[in-house]
């Protein structure tokens, strides 16, 4: 995760001031949702939503910000569907989140508090913790901070885009290094702003090379 000091800016949808999800009201639709806190980082605060259907939201908040917007920073998105299945198996194969999954056999590191949500017709089920070794919680938390990773990473380069554009090498070469270790997720949720720095003829061509690269990574 990444600090940014900066108002919301559109990528597929605007900031929004409300936190209630449409996805979660629709009958017979399972939702999952994953929750994290965590005071040392930035965005201190954020939530993704994702239903059975893949219909996806996400929402950050950031007390830190002096001088941020007050509202919340909102994208709604189609997630591709290899996530959204690999999603709702893990869920499956976690018990739905029935159960206490923190790891409390002795003390670990703080990496915020992290909550996942299991919501249906029949079911209703929710842990939380700070760190899980149980493999399917894990692998949910990578994905999600993945998302994450993403979606901040993309605010970030519309900011460069347009007040530091020779800061978007930097930035860009970041992003690769975080998707060769598997910590992107869902990269078509940016897509418009990676386009936008690989036609743009102002920007550094290494800059524009590694936005291309990115684009590939693109889910279809």
């Amino acid at each position: 995760m990444i600090g940014i000091a900066m108002s919301a800016m559109a990528l597929c949808a605007v900031a929004a001031r409300t936190q209630n999800s449409g996805a979660a009201s629709k009958p017979g639709v399972s939702v999952i949702t994953f929750d994290l806190f965590w005071e040392a980082a930035t965005p201190q605060k954020f939530t993704i939503t994702v239903d059975s259907s893949g219909r996806t939201r996400y929402v950050s908040h950031d007390q830190k910000e002096p001088q941020g917007d007050p509202d919340d920073y909102e994208v709604e998105f189609a997630m591709s569907g290899a996530n959204r299945n690999r999603i709702f198996q893990l869920a499956r194969d976690a018990n739905y989140f029935n159960g206490k999954f923190d790891y409390t056999a002795h003390r670990i590191a703080n990496t915020g508090r992290k909550t996942l949500t299991y919501r249906s017709t029949s079911q209703n089920f929710e842990t939380t913790y700070n760190w899980s070794e149980n493999k399917n919680i894990d692998q949910l938390t990578r994905v999600f901070e993945g998302i994450s990773n993403t979606v901040e990473h993309g605010r970030k380069l519309q900011f460069l885009r347009r007040f530091d554009k020779l800061g978007l090498e930097k930035e860009l070469k970041g992003m690769e290094e975080l998707a060769a270790n598997n910590e992107l997720a869902e990269i078509q949720v940016i897509a418009p702003v990676l386009e936008n720095i690989a036609n743009d003829s102002s920007v550094l061509n290494i800059a524009r090379q590694r936005a291309r690269r990115l684009l590939a990574l693109n889910p279809s």
